[in-house]
């Protein structure tokens, strides 16, 4: 069997074990089956499932969740088997989100998501016993700390088939955990189940043409009084930024609109929400993300005016993000 093949019968089995809720049991059983048709639509699939074939089992092993992720063994792990676990991981660059470690090998995400972390879980309600989503899951970061929050299952969904491999190396070593990430973005959302008790966006609503879509998607899968946590980028002040295709944000492709907090607030209600606040504001800083080993490539400080940090290159304010709550009405 493929790796894809495997996680997906995996899937199947987490599911009668861990889901009570029917419908949602039957809509991602649905995506689930089609899993591995999705990801074969991306050309290097094949050579991340090889990477991830060729990871060394090691046996005994266990799973610490803190401001690291990470995967420990019960006895010692050889050399040799490090340096196969390395370039096994090395073969999924970039990584984005973490930190992560491996039996001692640590892989330094361009993101210090803890920190992110940390200020959302100041600001949310208690995830014990809930069944949580994770829309833009990005490569799993965040579902590992909701498991570490006492989340009693958790469905993440990203559309980037990378993160998906890369989620995989690190399930690897703890396939126990009532975890599941599909690659879908909310599209699959349009007709609910409204199963969840808490849904997380973090990072994805200004990637949206239609902000307001995206948040009426989110409201559809949540049961009424549950909660939302949204995260995004916002500007200070009352004028929103809007772009169009040609242009970019930070560097960013793919920005639509950078919205001020009271539009946020907003569009919010407007998607079915109440009791809507935003919880918390911080300045991204160069210590939060950054270039990394694991993540060659530009990262924010690039994307910061060399004279002066407080604007992007192209001009606008620099990045300043803010943590939405709110409860499905």
């Amino acid at each position: 069997m493929t790796e894809l093949a495997i996680y997906a019968a995996g899937i199947a089995e987490t599911l009668e074990h861990r889901v009570t809720d029917t419908p949602l049991k039957v809509w991602l059983a649905e995506l689930a089956e089609a899993l591995i048709e999705r990801a074969n639509q991306h050309g290097n699939c094949r050579l991340w499932e090889a990477a991830l074939e060729d990871l060394p089992h090691i046996a005994g092993g266990t799973l610490t969740v803190d401001s690291v992720v990470e995967a420990n063994a019960a006895g010692n792990v050889s050399d040799e088997e490090r340096r196969g676990i390395e370039k096994s991981l090395r073969s999924l660059i970039p990584w984005r989100k973490g930190p992560f470690r491996w039996f001692g090998l640590e892989v330094d995400a361009e993101w210090r998501s803890d920190l992110k972390w940390n200020r959302v879980a100041a600001v949310m309600s208690p995830l014990r016993g809930r069944q949580v989503a994770d829309v833009g899951c990005g490569n799993g970061y965040y579902m590992w700390r909701m498991w570490g929050a006492g989340a009693s299952f958790i469905a993440g969904f990203d559309p980037g088939v990378l993160q998906l491999m890369q989620f995989r190396a690190m399930q690897r070593y703890c396939p126990g955990a009532p975890i599941v990430m599909l690659p879908w973005g909310d599209t699959v959302f349009a007709n609910g189940p409204a199963a969840f008790d808490t849904v997380f966006s973090m990072g994805v609503l200004y990637h949206r043409r239609d902000p307001g879509e995206h948040l009426q998607h989110l409201r559809n899968i949540l049961r009424r009084g549950g909660e939302l946590v949204l995260e995004t980028l916002v500007v200070e002040g009352q004028t929103s930024i809007k772009l169009d295709s040609k242009q970019r944000y930070a560097g960013m492709r793919n920005v639509w609109l950078i919205p001020s907090i009271g539009e946020v607030e907003s569009m919010v209600r407007s998607a079915g929400f109440e009791r809507v606040r935003c919880a918390d504001v911080s300045v991204t800083s160069i210590g939060e993300q950054r270039q990394t080993a694991w993540m060659p490539y530009h990262s924010l400080l690039s994307a910061l005016d060399r004279e002066y940090h407080g604007r992007t290159v192209e001009g606008y304010p620099a990045p300043t993000r803010a943590i939405f709550v709110a409860e499905a009405n």
